[in-house]
């Protein structure tokens, strides 16, 4: 296990790399001159160059990487322009925020999905069956911030039952403080993953019921409760495992609609916000820590499985 680990972190190093590189390199292509960004368009060619020179950006691209991996090594990701404020500092005022609203949104989709997938398995072609997939496949097709729409039209301004904002708290357990005014940005960010979780889920089970094991069990006389979670129910979350460490980053891109439709002070608000202002060295930032919720997620995917299925073999 431990030459597995070790070799998994090596590999993650160069992806890491290498996604630093890509977004580097495009936000340089893309972007004109940094000075010109910060200083305004009505800015002299002369104070701009004058900027430029003083912070490193007239020299060639290749040596502002080299400058920022640099930077990166010390763990500095750079000043805001517009901002004028470490961007370290700005992720870390927002990231726990955005951290609690993922887990929040990923705690209640497998709350609902996994029991959801295995009722589907167990009833298959059944009528509940039927109508599940049906439903799932609207919410899947439904872009998150239509759903989101919808739910502020329905619950907030039609039956006021919700407020149409999420909470301005800027502590990182208004999840637990306020659930009243988090439960549409919630659901709007669980909605999406509950219909894959849910397939993927009825998918597995549908396999595992036809293994021998199950057979054996039925065979025997156990209970079919105790045969769906002592037996059926470890095995086939395996892929859900898996697919939940793919799916992080997609949590991210998800808060960046939720925290934009419902005005939350978080990570994807930041984005957005930077976006708007072209404030590179925040979009870079941002852009790298999805990259490493990636390879993160990955990464500790493909120990849970391996931990969870004794079958799998770890090879160096």
């Amino acid at each position: 296990m431990a030459r597995y680990v070790l070799r998994r972190l090596v590999v993650s190093a160069f992806v890491l790399l290498g996604i630093s590189a890509a977004v580097f390199f495009m936000l340089h292509l893309v972007s004109e001159s940094p000075g010109r960004v910060v200083l305004g368009q009505r800015a002299s060619p002369e104070a701009v160059a004058a900027f430029n020179r003083e912070h490193g950006f007239d020299r060639s691209v290749i040596t502002q990487y080299l400058a920022y991996l640099g930077q990166l090594l010390r763990l500095d990701l750079g000043r805001s322009y517009k901002l004028n404020e470490d961007v370290a500092t700005l992720l870390a005022q927002n990231a726990g925020r955005s951290a609690m609203l993922s887990l929040a949104g990923l705690v209640v989709a497998l709350v609902i999905a996994i029991p959801l997938g295995i009722l589907q398995a167990v009833r298959r072609n059944s009528l509940v069956d039927r109508a599940t997939t049906a439903v799932s496949y609207v919410l899947y097709a439904t872009p998150s911030f239509l759903l989101g729409l919808l739910l502020i039209a329905i619950f907030s301004q039609t039956l006021g039952l919700f407020p149409a904002e999420a909470s301005q708290s800027h502590s990182p357990w208004v999840i637990f403080t306020d659930p009243w005014a988090m439960a549409l940005p919630v659901t709007t960010l669980a909605a999406g993953s509950i219909t894959v979780f849910a397939q993927y889920q009825r998918s597995s089970a549908l396999d595992q019921l036809g293994q021998d094991y199950i057979r054996v069990a039925r065979a025997k006389g156990l209970p079919e409760r105790l045969i769906l979670l002592r037996h059926l129910l470890r095995n086939a979350c395996l892929p859900l495992i898996t697919l939940v460490g793919t799916l992080v980053p997609t949590l991210l891109a998800g808060n960046l609609i939720v925290e934009s439709l419902f005005n939350y002070p978080g990570l994807g608000l930041l984005f957005l916000n930077s976006l708007h202002r072209e404030d590179y060295p925040v979009l870079l930032a941002y852009t790298l820590i999805g990259g490493v919720l990636t390879v993160a997620g990955n990464f500790v995917a493909d120990l849970l499985v391996a931990a969870a299925d004794r079958r799998i073999e770890l090879r160096t």
